[in-house]
Parts: structure tokens; C-alpha cells; sequence
């Protein structure tokens, strides 16, 4: 008896998260798939807070998870889309409306971390050459790592930048210590958006950062290569009936320039080809207007016209002079 009472409460426990993660899928647009590697408590205590007004953060067994889709599949069968994406360490994000401005607090709250021996580097890890502020007793250390350096000014200053971590490389000893001698936190750890579930499809979250005028190009692209298949092997297409139509319009256009033969479509060309003057424009005469009320032009300098009335006043004073 006691072995069935305690299955019984822990049956019941789960009960509610079970129910409250169904009405969450009712009352939401989209789902987020995040992935939740290397998160503590703390930092996935702020993350939550970040978009506590916007979405909610539910994180759990993958079981129950699984559990509450298959109870409620019969009346949501749409749901079965996202059990092959709920396996490792993977948590839910409910939001309606702005579903970019939801991921965009998702991924910002990121927080640094120190590489730990034997974890799997995400990126390259890249010590930069200069001063270390290490004493020159850490010279034998360095050496060790195949790291260039000399001392200088009393501490010991490597002469160049040293690729210690290659990405997807575990780390090891030495290269954690070093680090950590430098005070280098080379990684950032957050959520990491993988996919989205929308309208009863799951797909990339990466498309969520496709503007209109992509997608439009892209489409534009799709239409070109469909039409271009369809001209190639003669089966008719809506993309290709355009060209169709033009590449008829343009054979029959020859066979009427060529020949007396004319329609509609071909009589104004066939007129600008036989007495082409009739289609030049003629250009206005050049309308030259006069000057001569024009008024004055302001850059001329006005001393020129000063200069007479200088040299009268220049020979009045030599007269005044002689006179006296």
C-alpha cells in the first residue's frame, strides 16, 4: 500500500504542470524551442524576469512534455509536429504578437563565462599579444604552451597573437589555467533559439530574420528558374506564358517587316521604320534673349569707373601746388 500511495502523488504533482503547459499551447501563437546549455539558476532566473511581460518561460522533463502533447493530440493533432524537437536540454517560450522582439530578449542576456577543463569550446579562443601582467617566474608555464615571450619592464609580455582553443575542441588543463592567470573569460553562455512552432509548423528560427525584400527576391529568383525550365521543355507554366506571348509577338513582328503582311500591334513599328522623319521631334529654336535690359552685373568692380574722377582730382591738386 504505501509503495501506491507515494506513485499516486507523485502521478498527481505532475498533474498540473501537465494541464498547465496544454492551455499555454491553446492561448499562444508561437512556441519557441530553446536550448538551455550551460544556464545556471540565476542567469535563467534574470532571463525570465527580461520577458516576463512578453512571454513565458516554462522549463521541464522532456517526458511530461511529451506527455501532454499525446494526451491532448486527439483534440490537437497539430501539436504532434514538436515532439521531435523536445529531446535534450531544451525549454519553452509562449509568446504572442512581436515574435522578433521576444527573440531578440532571448538571445541579448548573455553572461561570461571562464573555460572550464573539459568542456567543448564554442568558438576560437584567441589570446592577444602584449603584456600579461604575469611575473617572469610564468616564463617556464608559457614555454610549455609553445607561447613566444620575453620580460619586459618586469612582466612578461607575449610577442604575438596565440590561437590557444580551436572551436569544437575540448579544453584542457593548461589552456584553463592560463586563462585564468590572465583573467580571460573567453566564452558567453544564453539561450539559444533553434525553432519556432507556428500554426501547427515547426521550422528554423533563422528565417525569423528574413525581411520582405529577401523573401521577394527569392520568390522573384524561384520564378525566373520556373520559367526559364518551363520555356526549355515547351510545357506551359503561368511563369512562362508571359515569355510565350512576347517570344510570339517578337516572331510575328519580323514576318510583318519583312513581308506586306500587317496587323495592329506591327503598324506603328512598320511606319517608324519606313519614314522615320515623321517620328523625329522637333527641337525649339534656342530663344536668345537681350542683354541690354539686364541690369547691371554686380561683380564688375566699381573702381573702373572711379578712375577718371581720380586723375581730376590728382591734376587739380598738382595745379593748387604749382600755384602756390
Amino acid at each position: 500500500m504505501p509503495p501506491q500511495n507515494v506513485k499516486k502523488k507523485g502521478k498527481e504533482r505532475k498533474q498540473p504542470f501537465i494541464e498547465k503547459l496544454a492551455h499555454l499551447l491553446e492561448t499562444h501563437d508561437a512556441v519557441f524551442l530553446v536550448g538551455c546549455n550551460n544556464i545556471g539558476s540565476t542567469h535563467m532566473q534574470k532571463i525570465k524576469r527580461s520577458i516576463r511581460d512578453k512571454a513565458i518561460f516554462v522549463k521541464g522533463k522532456n517526458t511530461l512534455i511529451r506527455r501532454s502533447i499525446k494526451q491532448n493530440s486527439e483534440k490537437h493533432p497539430e501539436w504532434l509536429a514538436l515532439l521531435p524537437y523536445i529531446k535534450g536540454n531544451v525549454g519553452l517560450v509562449f509568446a504572442n504578437g512581436d515574435l522578433r522582439a521576444v527573440k531578440n530578449n532571448l538571445l541579448n542576456l548573455r553572461v561570461a563565462a571562464a573555460a572550464k577543463v573539459g568542456i567543448v569550446a564554442p568558438e576560437d579562443v584567441v589570446v592577444p599579444k602584449g603584456g600579461t601582467g604575469l611575473e617572469p617566474t610564468k616564463t617556464s608555464f608559457l614555454q610549455a604552451l609553445n607561447i613566444a615571450s620575453k620580460i619586459n619592464r618586469g612582466q612578461i609580455e607575449i610577442l604575438q597573437d596565440v590561437l590557444l582553443i580551436r572551436s569544437g575542441f575540448k579544453v584542457g588543463n593548461s589552456e584553463s589555467t592560463l586563462l585564468q592567470m590572465l583573467g580571460i573569460k573567453p566564452f558567453s553562455y544564453g539561450l539559444t533559439c533553434n525553432y519556432v512552432y507556428e500554426d501547427g509548423k515547426v521550422y528554423p528560427a533563422k528565417l525569423m530574420e528574413t525581411d520582405p525584400e529577401t523573401v521577394m527576391q527569392r520568390f522573384a529568383a524561384g520564378v525566373s528558374t520556373v520559367a526559364a525550365i518551363s520555356l526549355s521543355i515547351g510545357l506551359p507554366t503561368i511563369a512562362s506564358v508571359p515569355h510565350s506571348i512576347l517570344n510570339a509577338y517578337k516572331n510575328l513582328l519580323a514576318i510583318s517587316i519583312e513581308t506586306d503582311f500587317v496587323f495592329e500591334q506591327a503598324m506603328l513599328v512598320k511606319e517608324m521604320l519606313e519614314n522615320p522623319d515623321a517620328f523625329v521631334q522637333e527641337q525649339e529654336p534656342e530663344v536668345i534673349e537681350d542683354k541690354e535690359d539686364e541690369p547691371e552685373v554686380v561683380d564688375e568692380p566699381p573702381e573702373v569707373e572711379d578712375k577718371p574722377e581720380d586723375k581730376e582730382e590728382e591734376d587739380v591738386g598738382f595745379a593748387g601746388f604749382f600755384d602756390d
